[in-house]
């Protein structure tokens, strides 16, 4: 039990801090830097924080042997890839609506493992996503005249599988899902970055950070939705496995109605307080089928 609340605590903490994306994202695309460079800024500083805090004050040793390199190195691109495709949806559609779509990764893991796992999908599970989806519809609150353009859907629906191959191999990949949890997560990014690097050939495109206040939004993309993300993400999925952690991320939309109300004083709705019971109720449900079945 002791595990299992841990991983879900592990996996809500995930969810919130992946939701912080956009509200580092959106500044920096306004001060006209690239998709490629601040993916390239958040990996490097990452992988620079976390790799040393690691070597530093944990004394981890950074060996991996030759049978994890290549599942490393995919999951990596599978990680890095998700958030190119999501970021790079920013510019086609807004942020809220692209979060929003991305949520449909819960019912791609749990369709991955139905298939090729054998998961049994019960009756509550595909209750609680219908659930889980329609709070997060009405927590969504784009201007009327919103359209949704096809170039951001589909790379939204990318990202999601991308993200959602990712929660599936890190539970399932029989080289890496015994490996230490904070080793796989730098070894995530820093192949991660190798994405950005090529897309800039090689930093030859890079655009530099000419204010500090940019470079504090660049930190805050590293720390947040990427090293506290991927960390208790990977925790969480060894913990409670990959279908309940993926369902857990349906409460990363709650993170950005707690930033909305505290920060820009946004009014809370009665729409945005049955979406918030809604997405609870269906996580809730999940949570309480998984134990049932497991006692």
């Amino acid at each position: 039990m002791r595990r299992k609340f841990t991983g879900i605590l592990l996996g809500a903490a995930a969810a919130a801090s992946y939701g912080t994306n956009p509200l580092f994202a959106l500044p920096l695309y306004a001060a006209g830097i690239g998709v490629n460079s601040v993916l390239f800024y958040r990996y490097l500083l990452a992988v620079i924080l976390y790799g040393g805090w690691l070597k530093l004050h944990k004394k981890m040793s950074f060996r991996i042997t030759k049978n994890e390199i290549f599942p490393l190195f995919f999951m990596g691109l599978f990680f890095s890839l998700s958030s190119l495709t999501l970021f790079a949806a920013f510019k086609y559609i807004e942020a809220g609506i692209a979060c929003t779509i991305l949520f449909i990764y819960p019912v791609l893991v749990a369709l991955i493992m139905a298939v090729f796992y054998k998961e049994k999908i019960t009756k509550t599970f595909i209750f609680s996503i219908c659930l889980i989806m329609s709070g997060i519809v009405l927590l969504y609150h784009g201007k009327e005249s919103t359209t949704l353009n096809t170039q951001g859907v589909l790379l939204v629906l990318s990202s999601a599988l991308l993200y959602a191959l990712y929660i599936v191999g890190v539970k399932n990949i029989k080289a890496i899902r015994h490996m230490n949890s904070a080793k796989m997560s730098f070894y995530v990014m820093l192949f991660g970055l190798v994405v950005y690097l090529y897309n800039l050939r090689f930093c030859t495109l890079l655009q530099p950070l000419d204010k500090p206040l940019l470079w504090v939004y660049a930190f805050a993309l590293a720390l947040l939705p990427t090293i506290i993300s991927i960390e208790t993400i990977t925790i969480s999925i060894k913990l409670i496995g990959s279908t309940t952690a993926a369902v857990l991320g349906s409460l990363e939309p709650l993170t950005a109605i707690f930033f909305g109300v505290v920060v820009f004083h946004e009014q809370l709705t009665l729409r945005i307080i049955i979406g918030i019971i809604a997405v609870l109720t269906g996580v809730i449900l999940i949570i309480r089928r998984k134990r049932e079945l497991r006692s």
